[in-house]
């Protein structure tokens, strides 16, 4: 009689990537979460899919001296972010790629996109990030994840993956990405939260979505869907189960859900401190995800929740 049934297939595994060998460093606000070099990474990976996760999500830690307005870095095809997708499809092929293609983690003012006279440059950034998921494609990704939520870059990114061959390589935009307050722990993890210049926005609502807004999610999913997404990102999560419903009545593409790094965090607090069932609230709060309509769901539990479902 169960309606819902939580299974590994279900995830994705954000991962953080650095440079380095052999090493691997904590993230405060993220118990269990660390940033790895490319071999810990792979290694990570190997572990995961025996345990039936099947797909990764995968971040750049960028040093500084690599960073620009321009993020000319992300394309770079012997940078972190390439080496990383090729040595993981290398020693899993059958594990699926997902890098994201934002422009935050390479840029120097923390933004998702290129700074023109004090404001996010919409169409510029467009052309920087084609050539991002150009570049993840050539490495071997199966899927490009653009998360930066800039108007048309679906459309710009399919054709530029046409154009270059890349027919089969899938993208899965953020459709409906709000600018919420449980981005924290991530943006410390990366350092990609907006700089303090007095001449650029403070922060991510000038292209992120207004967490007051409902009716705009559906707007922004069938203008990703209309320039050729693959899949529809909902981020993020547990706060917002009843867009994910809502766009679960209306489309028929697969919905990834992001249950986010604030989520994972205060749920980790609170079980730290005793008031709640660590085991029994992650299983719990996964299976609401796709309950609500989830395909499936990023999320830092997921080899957690793995073993626990293994077991």
């Amino acid at each position: 009689m169960r309606e819902t049934v939580l299974t590994t297939n279900d995830f994705v595994m954000p991962m953080f990537v650095m440079e380095g060998e052999n090493a691997q460093e904590a993230i405060p606000s993220m118990p269990g979460i660390f940033r790895r070099t490319v071999d810990l990474t792979v290694k990570e990976c190997k572990e995961l899919f025996s345990l039936g996760v099947k797909a990764v999500n995968i971040y750049m830690k960028v040093p500084e001296n690599l960073k620009d307005n321009l993020g000319t870095e992300a394309w770079n095809p012997h940078g972190l972010m390439q080496r990383t997708i090729r040595e993981i499809k290398n020693a899993i092929p059958e594990m699926i790629v997902m890098p994201d293609v934002a422009l935050d983690p390479y840029s120097i003012y923390g933004h998702d996109g290129i700074i023109t006279n004090g404001q996010v440059d919409n169409d510029a950034t467009n052309d920087a990030l084609a050539r991002m998921s150009v570049s993840h494609a050539e490495a071997g990704a199966d899927v490009v994840a653009p998360s930066d939520m800039m108007d048309g870059r679906v459309a710009a990114i399919r054709q530029a993956l046409e154009e270059t061959g890349h027919t089969n390589v899938g993208i899965l935009s953020y459709a409906a990405k709000y600018a919420s307050s449980f981005y924290g722990p991530f943006r410390s993890a990366l350092d990609s939260a907006p700089k303090d210049f007095q001449e650029i926005p403070k922060d991510k609502k000038t292209y992120q979505m207004d967490f007051h807004n409902s009716r705009e999610a559906l707007n922004e999913v069938y203008k990703d869907i209309e320039e050729g997404a693959d899949i529809i990102m909902i981020k993020p999560g547990l706060p917002y189960l009843d867009i994910v419903a809502k766009v679960r009545q209306e489309i028929d593409l697969p919905i990834a859900v992001y249950n986010v790094s604030g989520e994972y965090a205060m749920l980790k607090a609170a079980a730290q401190n005793g008031w709640l069932d660590n085991d029994k609230a992650i299983i719990e709060s996964l299976t609401c995800i796709k309950r609500a309509g989830a395909d499936m769901i990023f999320t830092y539990a997921a080899k957690e929740a793995a073993i626990l479902l293994n077991n």
